[in-house]
């Protein structure tokens, strides 16, 4: 019998956040074994008027490929997808596996070597800027345990974070936006923290289901060369298979000038991968209400309610400051008072305090107005 969340859940993929029109092209990606989802996807694709397309992927096979896979395969790998990105209205993926590491044995060059020639051709220039998009993880039982809950209890957490009220969430946003686009200078203080940029001119974009499920974000990005102090994450981080922990990023600039980690000397292997990627392209407030702690998992872990993400690498066309990059490296500092709280600063007045917004016309942003 199917999961009346699930139908729910394919609804909104296709008709709210990707509003799937007639005769639309769209590309299913699903990594993992979710038969279960894929059906439901298109079956309200085909609903919608519109005309589904799927590729299944693997994690164990994604691996076994990018083991050895030379310049030359990925230009072709790559030249062959962005040609059907090129045909595609809009595109779902839907990511999950059951090893969060499966790539952690994969050499750095190589993963370098395929967001330089695989990922920035096919997703950062063609998917990005030419479809409707979202992108979601699936429940599995390695989420579960990543986020130290059973099964069943993770399933019931999963679909009410991914199947809330997104319009609801998209119209509390709006005044938020409408201050960050007054903003010139922010402040952001936290233990291990005291970070200063301005984000004059660049677009703030409010996050209500569009793109990522879950969603519940307010992004922009700094300008580019105003970025100056330090900051210390205090969430861990998985990137290119690898889990990092305690990253301290200094800044002068607007470019990340030293940096350490648990494993420090990867850290700086992918911020050498490109100019770019010692300079910030995205700066965002998390607002889901369901969402309180990190599970290892950026699509979660970026929209936890009283958190801040700081996001070296390529910045989005959508608040562009300039620059680009083959990385975008969402990294999670939360501030409510089980982490130590914290202040977000608009022009030296603090409109968030510990996790929980300050100024009345903001409040509707708090957990308990968003549920």
């Amino acid at each position: 019998m199917k999961d009346p969340r699930l139908t729910r859940l394919a609804e909104i993929l296709v008709q709210y956040s990707c509003a799937v029109k007639s005769g639309d092209h769209v590309l299913v990606e699903i990594t993992g074994q979710h038969p279960e989802a894929a059906t439901a996807l298109i079956e309200e694709i085909y609903r919608s008027g519109g005309r589904p397309h799927v590729k299944l992927h693997h994690p164990q096979v994604n691996r076994a490929l990018l083991m050895q896979a030379g310049e030359e395969t990925l230009d072709v790998w790559a030249a062959n997808d962005r040609a059907l990105m090129q045909q595609m209205a809009c595109y779902i993926a839907i990511r999950g596996g059951d090893n969060a590491f499966e790539l952690a044995d994969v050499p750095a060059e190589q993963l370098e070597r395929y967001a330089s020639r695989y990922g920035k051709p096919v997703h950062m220039q063609t998917r990005l800027p030419q479809t409707r998009w979202v992108v979601l993880r699936y429940p599995t039982d390695a989420m579960a345990q990543a986020a130290g809950m059973s099964t069943e209890a993770f399933e019931d957490f999963y679909f009410d974070v991914c199947c809330l009220d997104y319009a609801k969430m998209g119209r509390a946003m709006q005044p938020l936006v409408d201050l960050m686009g007054r903003t010139d200078r922010v402040q952001i203080v936290s233990a291990g923290t005291d970070l200063s940029f301005s984000i004059k001119g660049i677009p703030t974009c409010p996050c209500a289901g569009a793109c990522n499920i879950p969603d519940g974000e307010i992004y922009t990005a700094p300008v580019k060369d105003s970025v100056e102090g330090y900051l210390t994450y205090n969430t861990p981080t998985l990137y290119q298979g690898k889990k990092f922990e305690n990253v301290r990023l200094e800044f002068k600039a607007g470019k990340i000038v030293n940096a350490t980690a648990n494993m420090t000397q990867e850290l700086n292997k992918i911020l050498d991968t490109d100019d770019g990627a010692r300079y910030i392209g995205e700066f965002a407030i998390g607002v889901n209400p369901y969402i309180h702690r990190a599970m290892l998992d950026t699509l979660f872990d970026e929209k936890i309610a009283g958190s801040i993400h700081f996001t070296p690498g390529n910045a989005y066309d959508s608040a562009f400051n300039g620059n680009r990059s083959a990385i975008h490296w969402d990294m999670v500092l939360i501030q409510t008072p089980e982490f130590g709280g914290g202040e977000i600063r608009f022009d030296g007045v603090t409109v968030r305090r510990d996790g929980r917004f300050v100024l009345p016309e903001l409040a509707c942003l708090n957990p308990e107005n968003l549920k």
